[in-house]
């Protein structure tokens, strides 16, 4: 990292005439009070390459490379079982940010069309600390449901350059560019042409006065350790570069923008790979390639204005907080036009008011019973191969040939250890209640006003008992909802005592959010649900709300009232369908972790397991805050708005995942090269 510019003084150690006339014009100038120090976000740049697979059948392969927001995807080989891709991507490595990269395999053939067979995982979180040098591995590939099948292997390679490597590289890269006498150091025309590219309108006398600040000998050269020093320092203080002299997109739009990254991603190294495709938000986007590049994606509306007015999109994203990665949610879409039809509508949801409610009950019932049945075990394998990577049979407490109806299968137990519960010993940390997608919100306004967007939702309505409503008036909502795929037990999110459930009767609309966020409906006030108050010590009253939906059976508790419980606890289960927790906790008792809230205010929902980290009771003393460690904004999807994600997704207040500036899904993609 460079050092900052000191104020007044060059490195030389005396005034210049540099201060007063760089200065004046507000743009560069060391004294310029409004311009802040810039963030340093990232650790490095990481280049990863995918070399070639052996798999166990011969097809048309592709494979796709995931890191947080970022999606990227190789070419499509020819009909074998030995792909050869020879594809890479460098990629930014956040000092906060993902971790964990995701390669997945996919075949792709007229009957089979992009049909994932096998990933893999590579953790880098110690890559930087492993030295420069390239590492080759040889890495299995694991079946999409089970870690215990092997369905090939996958041969990749990485290096990874450190921040201050990259800095100086980047100097050299410039400077060789730049250098048109070949002498390894930049004259002062060089200089001022390096200057001129960046975009910055400064006069002749203040590109002087940068060179001769640069020239730390005085032998009237910049070499490159100098000119990475100028860059680090101005960069860093007030912005030397204003656009990018390889892309020409404008810089430093942002103060958590890296320039320096962003200008070295830009950089053609000429290394003969193929490089990956991006613009895409998760695998399945990538996996389709061109037809979401002409379809939807490049149109509809931003997350702000997206899921929260109607769930306009047939592609539900998720932010998974484990990978901080995007993924897509599973859903049909045939399904999905019928409950646009039906929720998102007023001429719909008065079909719903003249007797599809009944419709919905009765049909809920049938299937219910019909899921309970022995005929019904013989859609458990069908059930998991659609579902595929999410859902691992290995942590089923049973074999899956052991269920014997497709709802035992639905309501499975899962091995011991197989959820942790974050800071078990301490009753102040709240933790997850269920597998889910998860929102939080401090207060009934907030989640009206990015979520939920029935006219009529409030406390009193959800709880269906004005007293008790009193009690949590101003209160925080953590809302879980569970979709077919997951666990579908529900565990205690908190430590204390049972109270008495309160059944509630009503509907059995769906909690998928095209209803939540439909303003012609209260899905959460209108089904059917049991409302149990739990007394915490460290919370206070505790509404727990188990809200039914379509196709939910029934609604099971295996806990009673009065017993003392700590938090992960099983509490009870859903039989089959989708279905929502809702935890309700009284006004300033909680404080929610900032990365769920952040995704929150983005209409974003986030992929948790039962047992992560909800939040904190506000009465946790000093010495239990400094010793629990929480999650931040860090670990959300405002930590990867940066300018390396204007190929992928830029993540601000106006979540956009759709537009063409932000995808850069241009014509250019769509043919794709066919490697051997």
């Amino acid at each position: 990292m460079g050092q900052k510019v000191s104020t007044g003084r060059s490195r030389h150690g005396k005034n210049t005439e540099r201060e007063a006339s760089v200065s004046s014009r507000g743009k560069i100038g060391a004294d310029e009070p409004s311009s802040a120090p810039r963030n340093k976000t990232y650790s490095g740049i990481i280049r990863i390459r995918i070399e070639q697979a052996e798999m166990q059948f011969k097809d048309r392969w592709f494979a796709c490379l995931s890191l947080g927001q970022q999606t990227f995807r190789t070419a499509t080989s020819s009909n074998t079982d030995r792909p050869v891709w020879r594809s890479e991507k460098k990629i930014a490595l956040e000092e906060n940010g993902a971790r964990i990269a995701r390669i997945s395999v996919f075949e792709t053939n007229r009957l089979s069309k992009n049909n994932l067979v096998g990933y893999c995982e590579l953790d880098l979180s110690d890559a930087l600390n492993s030295g420069p040098d390239y590492k080759d591995k040889l890495l299995e590939l694991y079946d999409p449901s089970t870690k215990a099948k092997i369905v090939g292997t996958i041969s990749l390679g990485y290096t990874i350059e450190d921040r201050l490597e990259t800095e100086r590289s980047f100097a050299r890269r410039l400077l060789s560019i730049m250098d048109a006498d070949e002498s390894g150091e930049l004259s002062l025309q060089e200089f001022r042409e390096l200057i001129k590219a960046f975009g910055n309108k400064v006069s002749t006398r203040e590109i002087e006065n940068l060179f001769i600040e640069a020239d730390t000998n005085g032998d009237g050269k910049v070499s490159a350790d100098e000119l990475a020093q100028l860059l680090a320092e101005y960069q860093e203080k007030s912005g030397l570069m204003n656009r990018c002299p390889v892309c020409g997109e404008n810089l430093g739009q942002s103060s958590s923008v890296d320039d320096v990254i962003h200008v070295s991603l830009c950089f053609d190294e000429g290394s003969g790979y193929e490089t990956m495709t991006g613009g895409f938000l998760t695998e399945k986007q990538a996996s389709y390639g061109w037809m979401f590049k002409l379809s939807e994606w490049a149109h509809i509306s931003s997350y702000d204005i997206g899921l929260k007015e109607g769930s306009k999109s047939s592609h539900i994203l998720v932010f998974d907080r484990r990978t901080m990665r995007l993924e897509e949610e599973l859903i049909d879409n045939k399904i999905v036009l019928a409950m646009r039809a039906i929720y998102q509508s007023r001429m719909g949801l008065a079909l719903v008011d003249k007797g599809t409610k009944e419709l919905l009950v009765n049909m809920s019932i049938k299937q219910g019973l019909h899921m309970s049945s022995l005929e019904s075990a013989k859609e458990i394998p069908k059930f998991i191969e659609f579902f595929q990577d999410r859902i691992n049979v290995d942590e089923f407490k049973y074999p899956v040939e052991s269920y014997k109806t497709f709802n035992e299968f639905f309501i499975r137990e899962l091995k011991p250890g197989a959820r942790q519960i974050m800071c078990e010993d301490k009753p102040h940390v709240a933790v997850c209640a269920a597998d889910c997608r998860l929102m939080v919100y401090k207060s009934v306004d907030e989640a009206k006003r990015f979520w939920i967007k029935g006219r009529k939702f409030s406390v009193k309505g959800l709880l269906g008992d004005e007293v008790l409503a009193n009690d949590f008036e101003g209160g925080s909502l953590a809302i879980f909802r569970l979709a077919p795929q997951d666990y579908h037990r529900f565990h205690m999110p908190v430590n204390g005592e049972i109270g008495k459930n309160i059944m509630i009767p009503g509907h059995l609309y769906t909690v998928n959010p095209i209803a939540v966020n439909s303003k012609y409906c209260d899905v959460f006030t209108d089904n059917k649900r049991v409302v149990n108050v739990i007394i915490s010590k460290e919370f206070g009253k505790v509404a727990f709300v188990a809200i039914g939906a379509t196709m939910v059976g029934s609604i099971n508790f295996t806990k009673n009232e009065k017993d003392r419980v700590k938090k992960g606890d099983e509490f009870g289960y859903f039989s089959f369908g989708g279905s929502t927790v809702i935890c309700v906790f009284q006004k300033s008792a909680i404080d929610f972790d900032e990365d769920l809230i952040a995704n929150s205010e983005r209409s974003l929902e986030t992929l948790v397991f039962m047992g992560m980290s909800l939040g904190v009771s506000t009465a946790m003393s000093i010495e239990d805050i400094a010793t629990t460690p929480r999650p931040t904004i860090r670990q959300s999807v405002v930590a990867l708005d940066n300018e390396i994600a204007r190929k992928g997704v830029k993540a601000s207040n106006s979540f956009n995942a759709r537009e063409f500036a932000l995808g850069d899904t241009q014509e250019d993609d769509i043919e794709e090269p066919t490697s051997s």
